[in-house]
């Protein structure tokens, strides 16, 4: 039997999947198609050199770590960089990859401040080195209902935390992802409060299962994907995973992250994947693998922490329906 394969934009209705805030305020973009990522790699061969310089992603040396490759089918490439949430680069999900082209990679410098006791700004190249990369296939969930597999090229953020020596009084990571009006249009729109700001508590920076995203599919992040460096948070939802990070915070009071700021009723702090806890607007109960599914197909049942129940621990005690 044939299947047809709809297009991205065809998957789920605009006003099942998009954000009260963005359908309000739908503003247009015109911009090149995407160039590819430029991030660089710790170990590349002159081919990647070369390619770096031309703008096209390198290929990344990592190795599969087998504790964190589920036995899911990976979602396309061509549907995981056509199909993002990425809104400072345009709100419809086709416009990131239309429009993130401009975005210049290099250089680029994540400071580290705060209460930590080794402050450090460190450019990209010494991110790649500062770990062994690692290859983990992680599920990803976004609020809207729909969610991909992807095999992240990275490292556990813990790696980092560990090497800044964050103080007694650290309780949260804050992530801040560049806001360049000249390099992304998006920023322009009203639909958040620019920068974009995100998230956790300590102990959930520090979970091996958090990932720093410096690639994915074996290559260079996409500039529509977050590059040159991201986070990756697989039992959260989608919007927890901060891209295009440009600064990380060490905070004693938990960060007041862009989704929560422009609308709290609707995006808590935690934004644990729970199938138990609806959307104000729609079910969480299931959701559709973009790139898999086709409209008329049954979704898939949405699991708790989004298949991680190893984070569990983290929230004992915790309220989840309060502490969405």
């Amino acid at each position: 039997m044939l299947i047809k394969r709809p297009k991205s934009s065809e998957i789920v209705l605009a006003s099942d999947i998009t954000p009260q805030a963005v359908y309000q305020e739908r503003r247009a973009f015109i911009a090149k198609m995407a160039a590819g990522a430029v991030a660089g790699g710790a170990i590349w061969e002159m081919a990647n050199r070369e390619a770096f310089a031309q703008g096209a992603a390198a290929k990344l040396a990592a190795k599969r770590n087998p504790a964190y490759a589920i036995l899911e089918t990976a979602t396309p490439f061509k549907d995981a960089t056509t199909y993002n949430n990425f809104y400072e680069f345009g709100l419809d999900k086709d416009e990131p990859a239309q429009s993130a082209g401009r975005l210049k990679t290099r250089p680029w410098t994540v400071q580290i401040e705060g209460e930590v006791k080794k402050p450090m700004t460190l450019d990209i190249d010494a991110l790649l080195k500062l770990a062994p990369l690692e290859e983990r296939i992680y599920r990803l969930r976004c609020v809207e209902g729909w969610s991909m597999v992807i095999p992240w090229v990275g490292y556990s953020l813990s790696e980092l935390i560990k090497k800044v020596e964050p103080t007694g009084n650290a309780k949260f990571v804050e992530f801040i992802s560049l806001a360049d009006p000249k390099q992304m249009p998006g920023v322009g729109s009203r639909v958040l409060n620019w920068p974009y700001v995100e998230g956790l508590r300590i102990d959930e920076a520090m979970h091996p299962l958090a990932l720093l995203g410096l690639g994915m599919y074996g290559q260079t992040l996409p500039n529509q994907n977050g590059a040159p460096v991201r986070l990756v948070v697989p039992w959260k939802y989608g919007f927890k995973s901060a891209k295009s990070i440009v600064k990380i915070r060490f905070v004693k009071e938990q960060p007041r992250t862009a989704w929560n700021v422009s609308a709290p009723a609707e995006y808590g702090f935690y934004s644990n994947v729970n199938p138990n806890v609806d959307h104000p607007r729609w079910s969480q109960a299931t959701e559709r693998r973009i790139g898999e599914d086709g409209f008329f197909t049954k979704k898939r049942k949405t699991l708790m922490y989004n298949g991680y129940p190893e984070v569990a621990s983290l929230y004992a005690g915790l309220d989840l329906k309060k502490n969405f």
